[in-house]
Order: structure tokens, then C-alpha cells, then sequence
């Protein structure tokens, strides 16, 4: 019996998809969709974005954006929760409106559902890695933790969960000190 192969999507696929309010994304030709983000987790991302705002206002080296298209191959397009990409790296990876190559930093906060945490922790903690993302948080709000991974050797290592009364920082963000209370705050 010959084994049935489904034709891959592409970013180009993606971009006909209907606005109907859910959020399409293909990683590695396979097609994702999910609804859009409750409250908590919308929060959550407005916290984290103005600590990060707020650092980059003192220390202008590049820009937080929050869903941005992120094109990483013909095959792979997401929409991160949060990007950091530096100036100079911003001139090398930003055409046709869109993000076409890993950022320094990409945030994942986590939305309930078994498929939406196999997503971030898994399709793309991979994707990220293969294409060279140096940073990657990826939050959970309701256990109100963040695991922290950096890119060691080629690969995103879990460097740190951070919890309860611990700061997040970054050698990406010289200086910066957050404290996790700051980013889960309602």
C-alpha cells in the first residue's frame, strides 16, 4: 500500500486565507490555526512589550514589535507573539512588510489548549533553532513563569525558568532587569 503524501503549504498559501479572525501560520508546510489570543494573554504581551519599550527608550539599539509576519523559509510563516530585532539587523531582514529572517528574540506566550503549547514548545522551539533565533522566551502566564532559551552550539538550550520573584535579562539587552511580577501585573 503506497503511503499518501499531502502537498505542503506555503507563505503564499497563507496569504489567501480568509480574515476571519483566527491566526494561520505554516511551520515547515504545515498549516496551524489558532483563534485569537484571550485577555490574559494580551496583557501579559502589552507588560512585557513596555518593559522592553521602556529599556530600548534609554538604550535605542533596535525595535519590539508585537505580531509581526515572520517569514523564515517558502515553507514557514509565523506570527510571534513578541520579536526584538536590532538596527542593524532590521536593514538585512525587513522587506515587503514582513520579518524574512530570524530576529534576535522571539516570545511565545502560551494559550491554553494541548495543540497551542505543543506549538510553541515544540514545532516552534525547532523552527526557531533551525534558523537561528539567538533568544527565545517562551511565557506561560497562568503558572505565571517564563523559560528562558539562548542559542548554544546551534541549538536553543534551556538556560533558565524563571518564577515567582525572579528577573529576567538578556545579553541581548544589556542592563535590562525585569521583575516577572512587572510582566504578569493585570
Amino acid at each position: 500500500m503506497a503511503a499518501r503524501i499531502e502537498p505542503l503549504i506555503t507563505v503564499d498559501d497563507l496569504d489567501a486565507m480568509p480574515e476571519d479572525g483566527n491566526r494561520y501560520e505554516v511551520i515547515e508546510g504545515e498549516l496551524f490555526v489558532s483563534c485569537a489570543p484571550g485577555l490574559p494573554h494580551q496583557i501579559v504581551s502589552g507588560n512585557i512589550q513596555y518593559q522592553l519599550r521602556t529599556y530600548l527608550e534609554g538604550n535605542p539599539i533596535g525595535r519590539v514589535v508585537a505580531t509581526p509576519g515572520l517569514i523564515l523559509s517558502r515553507h514557514s510563516g509565523v506570527i510571534p507573539d513578541l520579536v526584538f530585532y536590532s538596527s542593524a539587523r532590521g536593514d538585512e531582514i525587513i522587506w515587503n512588510e514582513r520579518l524574512n529572517a530570524a530576529p534576535e528574540l522571539v516570545i511565545e506566550i502560551l494559550s491554553r489548549g494541548r495543540e497551542n503549547i505543543t506549538r510553541d514548545r515544540v514545532a516552534k522551539l525547532k523552527l526557531y533553532e533551525k534558523h537561528g533565533v539567538k533568544e527565545y522566551w517562551i511565557v506561560d502566564a497562568e503558572s505565571r513563569s517564563v523559560e528562558v532559551y539562548r542559542l548554544l552550539k546551534q541549538n536553543l538550550e534551556l538556560v533558565a525558568t524563571l518564577s515567582n520573584n525572579d528577573n529576567v535579562t538578556s545579553p541581548i539587552f544589556p542592563g535590562f532587569d525585569c521583575p516577572l511580577a512587572k510582566i504578569f501585573e493585570a
